[in-house]
């Protein structure tokens, strides 16, 4: 399954970041968001469907609760009169879903680039990159198979006399961002003052775009349908969500993440 997900995701996502990085001088920030720009100018059309899919749901409020009264008892029953009458009216239930499936496999190939960045952003063989693993292994005294790609990249100027693929690897990917290293996963602790990172403003940041999009989207459901619940508690939902995940994974998909929300945010 690896391998499937590495010819379908992984490989064509790292070779385009690895273009990007290449058009950007190597840097990996700006390779990432060059992607998500060009995610979401893909994804208009699709947006633009939703949104009007989204509005054809709010007309369609009166006659779904009609449904609701009716046969609010018999779900089964309920379910089918609200299938047909999606179908009748042209409405996908699910469109609005449909943008956050569609970004999904790149999240999943940011964050595999991030973590293998030899493989998919460099292009070394398995071969050079066991050879990387087991000269980190003699120089740091741990088992081979527990060094990373990520663990080499940091240690890239000490291998490369014993690995000389090695050398330059700053050049071809730079994964610095106003000083804050990419590759680096924040961990969370209580003592907010005492254990702060630097590398927590990805997370931050992550939240804080997650939180703006939020509030966009739930602006113009207001306008398409003033009639609509409030959704104060939904609107956290998302960013809390992405607060918890940026603070797990390396900095460079919380990175993707923020911009993803932004870009798509200003679409909207």
């Amino acid at each position: 399954m690896g391998n499937i997900f590495d010819i379908i995701i992984n490989k064509p996502i790292g070779w385009i970041l690895e273009m990007l990085s290449y058009l950007t001088g190597g840097n990996f920030a700006a390779a990432v968001f060059l992607l998500t720009l060009l995610i979401n100018l893909l994804l208009i059309p699709l947006s633009i469907k939703t949104q009007r899919s989204t509005a054809k749901q709010a007309k369609l409020r009166p006659k779904m609760d009609r449904l609701k009264e009716k046969y609010g008892n018999d779900k089964v029953r309920y379910n089918e009169e609200l299938t047909k009458l999606y179908q009748q009216e042209k409405v996908s239930a699910t469109g609005g879903c449909l943008p956050l499936l569609i970004r999904m496999p790149f999240l999943m190939g940011i964050y595999t680039a991030v973590n293998r960045p030899l493989t998919f952003l460099v292009g070394l063989s398995s071969e050079v990159i066991g050879q990387a693993q087991s000269a980190y292994a003699a120089l740091n005294g741990v088992e081979a198979a527990r060094v990373t790609e990520l663990n080499i990249v940091s240690a890239a100027p000490q291998l490369q006399a014993t690995v000389p693929q090695l050398a330059n690897i700053g050049d071809k990917v730079d994964f610095n961002f106003f000083g804050l290293d990419l590759t680096q996963s924040p961990h969370f602790t209580i003592n907010i003052f005492g254990g702060f990172e630097a590398i927590w403003i990805i997370p931050i940041l992550s939240f804080a775009t997650a939180m703006l999009t939020s509030i966009i989207s739930m602006h113009m459901q207001k306008k398409t349908n003033p009639d609509a619940p409030n959704m104060a508690a939904m609107m956290l939902t998302m960013p809390l969500i992405s607060l918890f995940i940026a603070f797990t994974v390396p900095g460079a998909v919380g990175f993707y993440w923020a911009c993803s929300n932004l870009v798509s945010g200003s679409i909207q």
